[in-house]
């Protein structure tokens, strides 16, 4: 194990956690809808525990509960209505969560079930609130098995896929690596069910635009992720300094093989600097509420100097928001180059749009902030 993480920090050269985030997809958890692979889970449970005795801190975020319960209730196709999903995922979640404590009791390893969703990440407090409990957690050794939490959730508060709740866990903790197994070897150059001259890319930057072109696909029938929200998983887990790598969760002893340094999957690495905790929190949003367009010099102040959002620099604004929400900022070119909590309703932003801030009080009768966006409270995304 130490092999591959000297191998790891030398790579990288970026001080990170002794913790591991591991995600397991449905396909995998099921044989592809067939119910609860057993067998196969006791094999990740076993390679996780060495992860344990060498000193790794793991958690396990974990796909399958409406996989596993479609195939409890004998459903081959996914449904479509949120009800049906929602009473698919309660029955799956009672076998899932079974089947991990039977398997890592052989060990004499705790579990620890935690189920989120978006609401839960979008209020500080309870964004803070998760952190500690899964802190707690692994400072007692016990491993927490984390899944959105399905049976609940609707459409506007889902994060969309077990791959980007993985990333913003590895964001929460910290986490030095991102492990993010599916049914595929890794990130191809084509698609290799189309292409069989197709490369596995074993190593790239996370942010490389001409992985977008490679990621590109379709979901799956029984899970709701592709290789694309993978990559986008590897984006949101750099904001902490994590490296991603996603490989088949089929082959041998897999996580033993990434951890013993073996050059398996892909590896998707950065040069970020990390966020700091709050910015890290803001770029893990999912409800942007509007947008900002900014002109040339304020995309400039923005990108190149880390500075606040001012009203002048605003051409254009698009959507309803109030006060505290959060909003995109997208350069002349409609490209999103930063996020951020906004000082000012929309209705407001629209009147003062373009004037300097000694102008706000004349414009609205009132001066609540000089800036638009404080610094603070804005994450620059490129």
């Amino acid at each position: 194990m130490a092999t591959y993480m000297n191998q790891f920090k030398s790579r990288h050269d970026i001080k990170k956690s002794n913790r591991w985030v591991i995600k397991i997809g449905s396909s995998l958890l099921t044989d592809h809808g067939k119910g609860l692979d057993r067998k196969a889970i006791d094999s990740w449970v076993e390679q996780i525990e060495r992860l344990w005795v060498a000193g790794k801190e793991v958690v396990l975020v974990s796909s399958g509960a409406i996989a596993a319960g479609m195939s409890r209730l004998n459903w081959t196709q996914r449904p479509e209505k949120i009800g049906h999903l929602q009473a698919a995922a309660a029955v799956g979640q009672m076998g899932l969560v079974q089947t991990y404590e039977t398997s890592f009791k052989r060990f004499n390893r705790q579990t620890a079930q935690i189920l989120l969703n978006h609401d839960d990440m979008a209020n500080r407090e309870r964004y803070l609130n998760a952190r500690s409990t899964l802190q707690t957690l692994l400072s007692h050794s016990v491993i927490p098995i984390v899944n959105e939490n399905d049976t609940v959730v609707t459409d506007e508060i889902r994060f969309g896929d077990n791959d980007r709740l993985a990333a913003i866990v590895a964001n929460l903790l910290d986490s030095e690596v991102l492990a993010i197994l599916t049914d595929q070897e890794g990130l191809f150059d084509s698609d290799p069910k189309c292409n069989d001259k197709a490369c596995l890319i074993s190593e790239a930057e996370s942010d490389d635009n001409q992985l977008d072109v490679a990621a590109a696909g379709g979901n799956t029938s029984i899970g709701r992720g592709g290789m694309l929200t993978k990559l986008q998983a590897a984006r949101q887990a750099a904001n902490s300094g994590c490296s991603t790598i996603i490989a088949g969760g089929f082959l041998d002893k897999i996580i033993t093989r990434i951890a013993e340094g073996e050059k398996v999957g892909t590896h998707l690495t950065t040069k970020k600097k990390p966020l700091t905790a709050r910015k890290k929190w803001l770029a893990g949003q999912l409800q942007v509420r509007g947008a900002l367009y900014l002109d040339s010099g304020a995309s400039e102040v923005l990108v190149q100097e880390g500075r606040s959002l001012l009203a002048v620099g605003v051409v254009s604004v698009e959507g309803d928001f109030s006060r505290g929400d959060l909003v995109s900022c997208l350069d002349d070119n409609e490209l999103e180059i930063a996020r951020g909590l906004v000082n000012y309703s929309a209705a407001d932003t629209r009147l003062i749009k373009g004037h300097s801030t000694s102008n706000i009080f004349e414009v609205l009768g009132f001066r609540e902030e000089d800036e638009l966006i404080h610094r603070d409270n804005l994450v620059v995304l490129n």
